[in-house]
């Protein structure tokens, strides 16, 4: 593949070295470093207890499993078809938003996409915390436990370790942008080598996965929730295509640096639904056999099930396996945050100011609002975060995919003018920098999803709403998905003739 030129009398207020399209140097990113970039992201606490969190709902393990699958199946295409312009024209996300949204309009989806990885980014970051609060327990009998600290509702252990992990990526931030593609090259292997050697200690533990297999689903003839799987399932399914919605958006950052379409294509597709579908299983075989690992031995009763790795690896016997599985656990985490939770907000800074932003700068601000979140709040319940959190979000960012595939694939049929996407007058400032028919139509998209989240948040109570509301919340990100791709096509054709590529 050709290398993307670069940008003739570009704007100094537009352009730096972040933002400008890769260099020949740059494009090294192979088919192996894409899946290794999908592996190290994937492996992660949270993608652990996705699976517990839909068992929690009432499905049996294979439900559980194929529904995390097929969600991943179905946002790979958009990952995929989304990550050609940065492979074509090298360029990041917030830039590629500029021929869609107008320049000054790209601060929009680029923000928000920014401002959901700072959620996230504080998820992870208590997760990784909390696994090294778990070691440290293990090491020192349980030293750290305490009361819980006012207003945080942790205790001091809980939160020193929660900072302590905070400062490691710091430090990994510090070195930049291709000290990602080396963590995650150099985890990928490690991680997969802990999943299954973790699967084969809860088989031989158990004596097998007989307590998986024989997991009842709650929506069986004569149980609890007879009938009722296609309500649990549609949102379910939502909420697994929104949980790595955010890269759909912003994963031109990653394949901009990709040898060829060939590369990031392959690489994604063996990457993301291949090991999320095998984490899935992973996590619902393990804790079913924490059941009868952990049982009581006098009365022979079974133990409740452990979801929680950071958790698990803090019960499982021997110094030396407690010590090694919580450090994987951190190896997971600190692989999935960097790369998953800080390039996009920290592009998103830099291209609302190249001059005063940096990576680091914009990285650091980043950790500093995933900080302030108290993100173990945020997570505090299953139905909060699968339904409130994943499923909300994925009503704001559906919309922006799909205006941006069917600008670049539907309007430009992949042709962009590489000048004026650095040009502040040029053919993308549309009305004062900002596309009238990108906004309006993520608005619109967006507005249907509103009622139900507030119902699901909790802002609006139970019979207030029209039922049509919740049912269109269930589809959010598809909702908003198909809606404003068609509605910008409409208003762009509407509105004039568009920009051409040069």
């Amino acid at each position: 593949m050709s290398v993307p030129r670069q940008p003739q009398n570009p704007d100094p207020g537009l352009i730096n070295d972040d933002l400008r399209p890769a260099s020949e140097a740059q494009r090294h990113w192979s088919v192996m470093n894409m899946a290794s970039l999908w592996i190290g992201m994937v492996v992660c606490v949270p993608t652990y207890t996705l699976a517990g969190g839909l068992v929690s709902e009432g499905m049996n393990w294979w439900q559980a499993v194929l529904t995390i699958m097929l969600g991943n199946v179905i946002v790979l295409v958009p990952m995929v078809l989304n990550g050609h312009a940065g492979t074509k024209y090298g360029v990041p996300f917030p830039v590629l938003a500029r021929a869609s949204f107008g320049i000054q309009g790209a601060h929009v989806p680029s923000l928000l996409r920014a401002l959901v990885a700072c959620g996230w980014f504080g998820i992870q970051t208590w997760f990784g915390g909390f696994a090294i609060y778990q070691l440290l327990n293990a090491l020192t009998g349980n030293l750290l436990d305490g009361a819980d600290l006012p207003f945080l509702g942790i205790n001091g252990g809980e939160f020193g370790c929660f900072v302590l992990f905070w400062v490691m990526q710091i430090a990994i931030i510090y070195k930049g942008v291709e000290s990602i593609r080396l963590l995650e090259t150099l985890a990928a292997p490690f991680l997969i080598a802990i999943g299954l050697a973790l699967l084969a200690w809860a088989y031989v533990g158990a004596g097998g996965f007989g307590a998986m297999l024989e997991m009842p689903s709650a929506f069986d003839p004569g149980g609890p929730k007879e009938g009722q799987f296609l309500a649990v399932f549609v949102p379910s399914l939502t909420a697994m295509v929104g949980f790595w919605a955010t890269l759909s958006l912003n994963i031109p950052d990653f394949t901009r640096f990709a040898k060829s379409q060939r590369d990031q294509v392959l690489g994604q597709a063996i990457g993301l639904p291949t090991t999320m579908t095998l984490f899935a299983f992973i996590s619902v075989a393990v804790t079913s056999a924490t059941t009868v690992i952990f049982k009581d031995p006098v009365t022979g009763a079974l133990h409740e099930p452990v979801w929680d790795p950071t958790v698990l690896a803090g019960m499982i016997g021997g110094g030396g396996t407690v010590i090694l599985s919580l450090l994987a656990l951190a190896v997971a985490t600190l692989s999935t945050n960097i790369a998953a939770n800080v390039v996009s907000p920290a592009n998103a800074l830099i291209n609302l100011s190249p001059k005063r932003f940096t990576f680091q700068m914009g990285g650091y601000i980043t950790a500093g609002i995933g900080f302030a979140i108290l993100p173990w709040k945020l997570i505090a319940s299953t139905g909060g975060y699968i339904f409130t959190w994943l499923v909300g979000y994925s009503a704001l960012l559906g919309p922006i995919v799909g205006i941006l595939l069917a600008d670049y694939f539907l309007l430009r049929r992949t042709r962009l003018d590489v000048d004026a996407l650095f040009q502040t007058h040029g053919p993308y400032r549309y009305k004062g920098g900002f596309n009238p028919a990108a906004l309006v139509a993520f608005a619109l998209a967006v507005l249907p999803n509103i009622p139900g989240f507030l119902h699901q948040a909790g802002a609006i109570g139970d019979g207030v709403l029209p039922p049509i509301f919740d049912t269109i919340y269930t589809y959010a990100w598809f909702v908003g998905f198909g809606l404003a791709g068609a509605l910008y096509l409409g208003l762009m054709k509407a509105l004039g003739p568009r920009p051409t590529a040069a």
